[in-house]
């Protein structure tokens, strides 16, 4: 299901971002080399932007989960919002930075079942806290919590859907192109 709506509102980029975007496109432009169509979008809104980057650093450096079971969770939340974006650039990173298995990729990327059973109960918990609106049963928190994760990271999972609904709604709105980066991994809903 593609949004029909999209903004009208220009890009911020690197040459015409106002003073409260310019400084955060200029970290991402040195951290990653260069600045994510995603970003520009998000940008239009700074504070959108600053709440984002600020939320994925901590989860990312925070969570407890190592980078592949990060990767799951954000492939997880960005494929149940149906996100092409997040989809084709998480799944970049999966591949070629957070060693997440080849099989468990194709599995979230395709909606089948993930062949790992602790990857399988994080996806499962992270689809359970966003189809209930974070009200998991005590089933489900035993699931997660016998799949050898500690109950702290119910509430990082919290932080993961927070920042995931950030950039994918944003995404949903600004309709960005797939960065060259990502486009080897482009993902169709």
């Amino acid at each position: 299901m593609a949004a029909d709506y999209q903004m009208q509102l220009a890009p911020q980029t690197l040459d015409t971002a106002d003073a409260k975007a310019r400084p955060l496109l200029e970290q991402a432009n040195a951290k990653l080399g260069f600045v994510p169509n995603m970003y520009e979008g998000m940008a239009k809104a700074p504070g959108v932007l600053d709440t984002y980057l600020h939320g994925y650093e901590l989860f990312r450096n925070d969570s407890g989960f190592a980078p592949p079971e990060q990767e799951v969770v954000f492939l997880t939340i960005s494929r149940l919002n149906g996100c092409a974006y997040c989809m084709s650039a998480h799944s970049m990173l999966a591949d070629k930075m957070s060693q997440v298995p080849a099989d468990v990729l194709e599995a979230i990327r395709g909606g089948q079942p993930i062949p790992d059973e602790r990857l399988a109960a994080l996806a499962e918990f992270t689809r359970v806290m966003f189809e209930t609106r974070g009200m998991p049963s005590q089933t489900d928190v035993k699931a997660f919590l016998d799949a050898g994760f500690e109950e702290q990271q119910v509430l990082q999972i919290v932080l993961a859907l927070a920042v995931k609904t950030l950039s994918n709604y944003s995404n949903h709105v600004n309709h960005p192109e797939v960065d060259d980066a990502f486009a080897g991994h482009a993902w169709q809903g």
